[in-house]
């Protein structure tokens, strides 16, 4: 089937010429070192999981029925994923109703999905509101060498990339770009995370694109997450901390959609194609 002129077959082709560059991406749920890339250019994830997810994904996106859309890495992937089945719950008993389906996807750079977004997982789609967390996977990994303002920048260019083709691929959605979150595996990226965020502010109009940071609720004012808000690994949220991002977005969710309906219309949940829990 021919996707804007590009086959399946053909997007592998492209997938496996970028492998020298893709493998120095972080594979599913891993950290390893990036390439220098600017934050700015799509990337592919070559590695087969990834493939897979991708195809899953554009089948979501094809069944419809979706009037907000939830784009990210893991953070966002694990809270509406089959794999995560606790997780999964939480996502239902919050957003039922309102037609939310999560397109998500481990370890993605800003890079990885802006290559997604490119290749179909936005296209007829059409929702009313766009939910955006990305950036801590550029934060997190080892990024050309440069000041913090330099680093800032380059990832605040990766959102603004995202933001672009999110404007011309769904110009009716509201887009609610979400201020990156704590992470404490690390405590020396704090400051490099409250500079990205001071410049995601800017991108926002305060229609079209809101800006929601809820950092002082998951940390405290030095950037140490709260008990509870994470896992072990420092980095995603636990329950307790997806609640606290849910009890932000529904009122925005109420302002743009109106109260949730009594049914739900989008498509079914994917996890990851390598786990027995997957559908």
């Amino acid at each position: 089937m021919q996707r804007h002129g590009i086959s399946t077959g053909c997007r592998f082709l492209l997938a496996i010429t970028f492998v020298g560059i893709s493998a120095l991406f972080p594979a599913f749920g891993s950290a390893q070192a990036i390439a220098p890339i600017p934050a700015d250019q799509p990337v592919p994830r070559a590695d087969q999981n990834s493939m897979i997810a991708h195809e899953q994904l554009l089948d979501k996106a094809r069944r419809g029925g979706i009037d907000v859309y939830f784009e990210g890495d893991s953070i966002t992937r694990r809270w509406g994923a089959t794999d995560y089945p606790e997780l999964l719950a939480n996502w239902k008993k919050n957003f039922f109703g309102w037609n939310a389906a999560n397109f998500g996807w481990g370890a993605d750079t800003i890079q990885n999905i802006l290559w997604r977004l490119h290749n179909g997982e936005l296209d007829g789609v059409h929702p009313k509101v766009i939910i955006l967390l990305a950036g801590t996977n550029n934060v997190g990994n080892p990024l050309p060498a440069g000041s913090n303002e330099e680093k800032a920048a380059d990832i605040t260019s990766g959102i603004r990339a995202i933001l672009d083709v999110m404007r011309i691929k769904a110009p009716d959605a509201v887009i609610v770009l979400m201020g990156i979150f704590p992470r404490n595996d690390s405590l020396s990226l704090v400051p490099l995370i409250k500079k990205i965020n001071e410049n995601l502010s800017g991108l926002a109009d305060g229609k079209k694109v809101r800006f929601l940071n809820i950092n002082d609720q998951l940390a405290d004012k030095d950037g140490k997450l709260l008990t509870g808000m994470t896992n072990p690994d420092k980095l995603h949220l636990a329950i307790q901390g997806y609640q606290v991002w849910a009890d932000a977005l529904k009122p925005l969710l109420n302002e743009l959609l109106g109260p949730p309906a009594k049914e739900d219309h989008a498509p079914p949940p994917t996890g990851d194609p390598k786990a027995k829990t997957s559908q």
